[in-house]
């Protein structure tokens, strides 16, 4: 029977339903996930319960009535039978309605409703009358359990299910179920493969409904459990995070100071956590060693915390599993994070003062309170910073400090000059407020040096004396007298006088002025004129003429001594008598009338000062001899002159003295016969001798703790010459017993020792150790100066007792009580009796109490433990549990005030038997080995220890086997030569051709055998050692075959853009297989053939996959899009360990260019098609099954105002996946062999396709377009007038005779009517060919709407002509809404008619389809 015709309004077609398989019906009684997939109704005769079809199935074979709301059956019932009709009775099915539901009644719906029950009797016996006919069993599965685990990857099969019929039917397989979107079922073979990921964590258990059909028997299902097998794809993660803690400084050593906690959600071994510390920052040796980590996560303190080296550490705490299979792979999962510790600190130190050492200084009569300096001491225990007070400890200075501040002030009056020394030393104390941790005053102190300084309160006085004798603290003088023989020579000095003026100010302060005043001043001048301190006086000759004798016999001056520098008590005045000695006219006269003249200190006596100084007498004669004398006669003391030839000699050289007088001033007089005399002046500067050796201030004892260093100065002066080598000092060590353990400033004298000194170092019984320092100066020839420095070095008890060996081994016999064991010895280097007594003792362990042990003295710090059997002990071999008694030895030394260090030894007490137990592998040297491939090691790789309890031993070891395996699979024999064990239980390496491709692991088994071996079994257990081949580079990369095809549009293929891909993998392991790829070359092919060359169009990028590397070739800069052709690109892969390894692939990259650019206009603006453009894409990939790409969304300029004109346009490529694109053509006609997707496209505002515009119109070409276009338009427009005037004469006609062929349509049988169109012409349909969408029958008395007002509806698929007339029911309110398409999961099409009471109005207008008419 022909099937009628599936036309329908446009975009409103029926699909195409399933056959209801003989069963189906059934599985509406099962439970509602058992039933995807089919469709309900209303089961006949049975109100409210539900019946199923196939998804998507419609009876095809019929229509039903539109208020039939149930079955039909019989004769009168107007519809084909179903399938399941029994006998082809007619069994109909009304879909959407239920019984019970309320509508407009309906000729036949009673005769429905009796035919729904006897057709129920029917369907129930159905299945049963088939099974009988055919004798077909129906299949059941064999298995409904399974595992699958977790780390399963996609695409991979996870079970398969087995379905058993004994008919050998083909069977095909489903599955369903939420848990069903976890795989994939191969219909024909049950294989079940994975869709989704898996994760046991988060679901263990998945239930699925399998089914399977053979084809004749209704469905069978059944519950299908699976159970999710757990892989180690889960790191520990830690738990209450951050992890942070404050602990006090003190905090002994095996305390647990954190406790950290990892979980890790898989099971069995991979869920045990292991913890270990990588790193402590600050990042030290020592700090490494601190802490460590128990099994548990506990944090345990190792050694001692000290505030002052680190105040806080970060340990970063690894969590391990214990390892498991992910992805047949042994996989061990790890994470880390960071324990922060701060520590607190505690006061344990004592204060320590800034800035040492401390000086200042402070004016003499400075007014109380002044400030001299301040003094800082802080409390080294920083993070407690506790208050710090001062005092000073000299009972009686005069000065003060503030106990807060430490600010030093003045509290006495303070005067240089009555001070026995003008520097003066305090010491001061400095304390915390605080006691320490032990209960004590933390202290310190420092010295302080305050220099009081000078000011000028003096004023300079006379005195009448001698340089060298005066005595200052005499009353001053202010009158003196002297005399000068008339006419004198100029800066001939005034005899008789002995003038000393002294100012006891310090430095610059006692520095003065002196000038003559008086009557006869202007003939005199003073000398000298400027004094520092302590000076001589004379009085010379200035004007020799006014000292005239026959003028005035005496004259008198007053010599002032002005202290410029003190305004208020500022001079000193002294007056002196001249008195003028007559003499003759012509006295002798000297060629000048001043020598300066030189002599060394210390010269002896005779030496010749000046040999040639001769005076000058015209008189002859007698008168005219001369004889020289020396003047005054003080400087005779000192000097003398040759009578006869003037010269001046040294007369007593040990008065040559340049430290107590450097110049002389001296008169050297040649006197006539008639007693006249000639003078000049002598000016003796007395030149400096290395004469004064260095001078050492003070003597140096100095007491010292043992354990600190010694700081001292030697202070010492010189007092030749300032300023000259022969005062400058320097200071050395001589050499001696302790020379090199000190060292000292040459050039300041400070002496310090250069480690802590030790007690026990020296030999003197009092600690006493002697450095003998020299001073000396830089003279020629250097004088020098010794002192011994005496240190004396008080004993602490800081030397622990120390055993002369580093642990003891002894052996006793089984049965031996009372017997001597042993002995032990140890010294204490202290150097007193008390400090260095030794007494020994057992620590208490287990096997102790079966010793003794007796001390006592071998010498002084020398003592030995003599270790024995306890005599109550008897040692019994065969019983001991321990064969060996391993002891620990203390040795304490007490002293006599507190206890002293201890010291421990091991000693090994072994009970001697014979050899009768096998040996044992240790544990340790069996850990896994790795070694490099390809011969890169050689020699021996690891060595294995065995222990043998027995006391005489000699083992060996043998191999037994070799296994080898490349991952967890054996890989035969290709390892049997690659490694040997030798006797010793060296594992050496025997073959260059160890190949990690082949074989990942090599196991050995072997044992070890005891050669002493007396009885019982000489050989150990057989144990493994795994010995991992480690992968060099040896392997370069391979691509993988590329089986795509790659297409790239260059107009819309912006930068970054990725339009290729590669592939490649590496055999190597590590870095050594890590892959980096790069861009070679780029080619472009044309269609002719011709390549051209390009750069810098593509660039790669490497990502990092499970099973290899992936290169991501991405658009770097525009493209040309004019250019046809393809793009060959040359990617390379390169390794990243030397020697590096690479390979190199060539892609094709097809080039879509603007010939393809298709243009869709819309009668809806922009924004619109914007907004749809996902559904509007959508719709052309299911139309084309092409990759949309969209290059622009653009609004189209000059509309006209009428609604049926483009108002945005939309320009795209259609590109297929091996390179090639649709053009127009080919686009317009998929699309309208899909009338669903077209219908969804027009009601998104789809109207023209046309090719997209390559290049832009000049402005001449689009006026000239237009007005070509608008005279086009006329003229059809005329020729399609003229056609619709004759066309709708026709049509009017054929109508007619279409009406009269409905009503004669309705007398018909169903048997009897005529399949097709029920009134030709248009997509109207007789009774038996109903509508297909809404499945209405045809009433006559139903109007068609077939009058000449009626509004064009297209019919897209009508043979003879493109619209049709429908009108509104005048009865019935009209429905408005836009086209949609029907949905499988959505109402059936009869239930969405009979809600909206008519059918639904559907307009489409598209000028670019023709009709059969037109």
């Amino acid at each position: 029977m022909q099937r009628p015709p599936t036309h329908a309004r446009l975009g409103t077609r029926e699909p195409r339903r399933k056959r209801l398989r003989p069963g189906q019906a059934q599985l509406c009684r099962r439970r509602p996930e058992e039933r995807q997939g089919y469709d309900s109704a209303a089961l006949p005769g049975v109100p409210g319960s539900l019946s199923c079809l196939p998804e998507g199935l419609t009876e095809s074979r019929g229509f039903l009535p539109p208020a039939c709301g149930s079955w039909c059956t019989g004769p009168s019932c107007p519809f084909r039978p179903n399938l399941l009709s029994p006998g082809g009775k007619g069994l109909w099915r009304c879909q959407g309605v239920n019984a019970q539901q309320p509508a407009q009644q309906h000729p036949h719906q009673r005769s429905c409703r009796l035919a729904d029950r006897m057709a129920w009797h029917w369907l129930a016996l159905a299945p049963f009358l088939l099974t009988a006919v055919s004798g077909n069993t129906a299949p059941f599965f064999n298995q409904t359990f399974f595992t699958v685990p977790e780390d399963l990857q996609l695409g991979q099969q996870a079970f398969q299910l087995v379905a058993s019929d004994i008919d050998g039917d083909p069977l095909t397989y489903s599955i369903s179920g939420p848990d069903s979107f976890y795989f994939s079922v191969n219909s024909t073979t049950g294989n079940v493969t994975l869709r989704n990921s898996l994760d046991r964590e988060l679901q263990a258990k998945l239930t699925i409904t399998a089914g399977v059909y053979d084809g004749k028997n209704d469905p069978v299902s059944t519950k299908i459990t699976i159970i999710v097998d757990d892989r180690n794809d889960n790191a520990p993660v830690f738990q209450y995070l951050p992890y942070e803690k404050t602990i006090p400084e003190n905090t002994p050593p095996g305390s647990i100071i954190y406790n950290v906690f990892a979980n890790d959600s898989d099971t069995g071994n991979a869920a045990k956590v292991s913890y270990s510390i990588e790193e402590v920052i600050p990042n030290s040796i020592n700090n490494l060693w601190l802490f460590y980590i128990l099994p548990n996560g506990s944090v345990v303190l190792n050694g001692s915390l000290d505030y002052t080296k680190n105040t806080f550490y970060q340990l970063r705490i690894l969590a391990k599993d214990g390892g498991g299979l992910l992805h047949n792979v042994m996989t061990v999962q790890s994470s880390s994070t960071y324990l922060s510790l701060t520590i607190r600190d505690l006061p344990n130190l004592d204060p320590q003062f800034l800035s040492e050492r401390y000086s200042g200084s402070v004016p003499e009569n400075c007014p109380l309170g002044t400030t001299v300096l301040t003094v800082t001491a802080v409390d080294r225990d920083t993070g407690v910073n506790d208050e710090i007070f001062y005092n000073i400890t000299n009972a009686t200075v005069p000065f003060a400090i503030n106990a807060v501040t430490g600010t030093i002030t003045v509290n006495g009056p303070l005067d240089r000059e009555q001070l026995p020394s003008e520097e003066i030393l305090l010491e001061v104390i400095a304390r915390e407020a605080h006691l320490n941790i032990y209960g004590e005053e933390a202290n310190a102190s420092t010295l302080v040096t305050v220099l009081v300084t000078d000011v000028n309160d003096n004023k300079p006085q006379f005195y009448n004396c001698l340089l060298y004798s005066c005595n200052f603290s005499t009353d001053a003088q202010n009158s003196f007298r002297g005399n000068i023989i008339e006419h004198s020579s100029s800066r001939l000095p005034v005899s008789n006088l002995s003038i000393v003026t002294y100012d006891p100010d310090k430095g610059i302060n006692s520095s003065y002025k002196l000038y003559l005043q008086g009557p006869d001043a202007s003939a005199f001048t003073v000398s000298p004129t400027e004094i520092m301190g302590t000076g001589e006086v004379q009085i010379l000759v200035q004007n020799s003429s006014i000292v005239d004798y026959e003028k005035t016999h005496v004259m008198v001056v007053q010599i002032i001594a002005n202290d410029t520098r003190n305004p208020t008590d500022c001079c000193s005045t002294a007056t002196v008598t001249i008195d003028i000695i007559d003499s003759n006219d012509h006295s002798p006269e000297f060629p000048q009338s001043t020598y300066y003249l030189e002599v060394m200190e210390n010269s002896p006596n005779g030496t010749i000062v000046s040999p040639n100084i001769t005076a000058y007498d015209p008189d002859s004669g007698v008168l005219g001899e001369i004889t020289y004398y020396l003047l005054p006669e003080s400087i005779h003391e000192v000097f003398t002159v040759n009578a006869t030839t003037g010269a001046v000699l040294v007369q007593n050289g040990n008065l040559l003295d340049r430290e107590t007088r450097s110049i002389y001033y001296a008169n050297l007089q040649a006197r006539d016969g008639g007693n006249l005399v000639g003078t000049t002046a002598l000016e003796i500067t007395v030149l400096d001798d290395n004469d004064n050796a260095p001078i050492i201030v003070g003597s140096y004892f100095i007491p010292v703790e043992e354990g600190q260093n010694v700081s001292t100065e030697i202070q010492a002066i010189d007092n030749d010459e300032p300023g000259t080598p022969n005062s400058q000092l320097g200071f050395r060590i001589l050499p001696g017993l302790f020379s090199n353990n000190f060292t000292i400033d040459a050039g300041t004298g400070k002496m310090y020792s250069k480690e802590p000194l030790d007690r026990e170092a020296l030999e003197d019984e009092r600690g006493q150790l002697v450095v003998t320092v020299e001073v000396y100066d830089h003279g020629m020839p250097p004088l020098s100066t010794s002192v011994n420095v005496t240190i004396t070095v008080e004993d602490l008890n800081d030397n622990a007792p120390i055993f002369l060996n580093q642990s003891y081994n002894f052996s006793v016999f089984e049965d031996s009580p009372g017997a001597l064991v042993g002995e032990v010895e140890a010294t204490d280097a202290d150097r007193t009796e008390i400090n260095s007594r030794i007494s020994f003792l057992i620590q208490r362990i287990n096997g102790s109490s079966n010793f003794l042990i007796r001390s006592f003295r071998l010498a002084q710090g020398h003592y030995a433990g003599q270790l024995s059997v306890d005599p109550d002990t008897y040692l019994d071999y065969d019983t001991l549990q321990q064969k060996v008694f391993f002891l620990t030895v203390v040795a304490e030394n007490t002293a006599a005030d507190n206890v002293g260090d201890s010291a421990t030894v091991p000693v090994n007490v072994y009970v001697l038997d014979i050899n009768d137990e096998p040996p044992t592998i240790l544990p340790d040297s069996l850990q896994d080995v790795r070694v490099s491939e390809n011969g890169t090691q050689q020699g021996v790789v690891c060595t294995l220890v065995a222990s043998d309890p027995d006391t005489n031993h000699s083992v060996v070891f043998e191999e037994l086997g070799v296994a080898c395996f490349k991952g967890e699979n054996s890989a035969g024999e290709v390892c049997w030569d690659w490694f040997v064990l030798a006797p010793n239980g060296s594992v050496l390496v025997n073959s260059s051709e160890i190949d990690y491709e082949l074989c990942d692991s090599v196991v050995l088994t072997l044992r070890a055998e005891d050669l002493y071996t007396e009885k019982g079994n000489r050989y150990s257990r057989n144990e493994t050692l795994r010995i991992l081949i480690t992968d060099v580079n040896d392997n370069a990369p391979i691509f993988q075959p590329i089986t795509e095809t790659f297409v790239v549009v260059p107009e819309i293929s912006s930068a970054g853009l990725q339009v290729a891909t590669v592939k490649a993998t590496d055999a190597d392991s590590g870095a050594r297989g890590e892959i980096a790829f790069s861009i070679v070359s780029v080619v472009l092919v044309d269609d002719s053939g011709a390549s051209r060359p390009f750069s810098n169009l593509f660039q790669v990028v490497t990502i990092t996959e499970k099973d290899g590397y992936l290169g991501s070739i991405r658009v770097l800069s525009n493209l040309d899009s004019s250019l046809k052709g393809q793009y060959q690109v040359t990617v390379e892969a390169q390794d990243k360990e030397e020697p590096v390894h690479t390979a190199q692939t060539v892609l094709n990259i097809f080039t879509v260019d603007q010939s393809y650019r298709i243009r869709l206009q819309f009668l809806v603006t922009a924004d619109e098609v914007q907004s749809n453009s996902e559904d509007i894409k959508r719709a052309l990939t299911t139309a084309t099954k092409a990759g949309v790409y969209v290059v622009s969304i653009q609004t189209v300029e000059n509309t006209r105002a009428s609604g049926m004109e483009p108002k945005s346009v939309m320009e795209a490529y259609f590109v297929y996946s091996n390179g090639t694109a649709l053009d127009v053509i080919q686009l317009i006609a998929l699309i309208q062999s899909d009338p669903l997707i077209l219908a969804e496209l027009v009601n998104l505002g789809l109207a023209i396709i046309g090719p997209g515009e390559v290049t832009k119109p000049s402005r001449e070409t689009e006026l000239i377009s237009i007005i070509a276009g608008l005279a086009a338009f006329l003229l059809l427009s005329i020729f399609i007038m003229t056609l619709v005037l004759v066309l709708t004469t026709r049509s009017y006609k054929r109508k007619l005779s279409a009406m009269k062929a409905l009503k004669v349509a309705t007398t018909l049988s169903p048997a009897m009517a005529q399949q097709g169109a029920g009134i030709p012409g248009t997509n109207q349909y007789n009774a038996e060919g109903a509508n297909p969408i809404l499945n209405l029958s045809l009433d006559p008395s139903h109007d068609l709407g077939f009058h000449e007002d009626s509004s064009s509806v297209a019919s897209m698929n009508s043979l003879d002509e493109n619209t049709v007339n429908t009108a509104e029911d005048d009865n019935v309110k009209a429905k408005q809404g836009k086209a949609q398409l029907i949905d499988d999961t959505n109402e059936e099409a009869l239930v969405a008619a009979l809600n909206l009471k008519e059918p639904t109005k559907i307009a489409y207008i598209n000028t670019t389809f023709t009709t059969t008419d037109l």
